[in-house]
């Protein structure tokens, strides 16, 4: 099976871009819980959650937008493949997607730093917008 792999790039690019915010994530929390006196060695059946309101909002910064990173983009993952295996990695679709990688790479660093979230929202409607298109032209191609 022959397809076009370059829609497949910005794909890689998020998933590495996951990854760096799951590791800023243990940079930033493990110190604040252990500045807080959280002992791992004896919590039970916690979750991210039980942090709020424990460590500083700005470090759970960094967890919320990590779990924003496993919502949507599993959308936009799927969407690729289908448009990879469609063998229509277009221009077009190559840019929507590089575009929406850009624009959730911009609304993390909002997120995680200052979290404006008038900005993180334009930055999140702005990215849906681009997957929208490449989903509209992933039916296209499909059918």
């Amino acid at each position: 099976l022959l397809m076009n792999t370059n829609i497949l790039a910005p794909a890689a690019a998020l998933v590495l871009w996951s990854l760096v915010i799951l590791g800023w994530l243990a940079a930033t929390r493990l110190p604040a819980m252990k500045k807080a006196g959280v002992d791992l060695s004896t919590v039970v059946g916690a979750r991210g959650e039980s942090l709020e309101g424990v460590i500083p909002d700005k470090v759970n910064w960094k967890a919320h937008n990590y779990s924003h990173l496993m919502e949507q983009p599993t959308i936009f993952y799927a969407t690729v493949f289908i448009l990879a295996l469609s063998q229509t990695g277009t221009p077009l679709n190559v840019g929507l997607a590089w575009g929406y990688v850009i624009l959730r790479i911009l609304h993390s660093l909002v997120q995680v730093t200052f979290n404006r979230v008038a900005l993180r929202f334009a930055l999140f409607a702005l990215s849906t917008l681009c997957l929208l298109v490449l989903s509209v032209n992933a039916i296209w191609a499909t059918i």
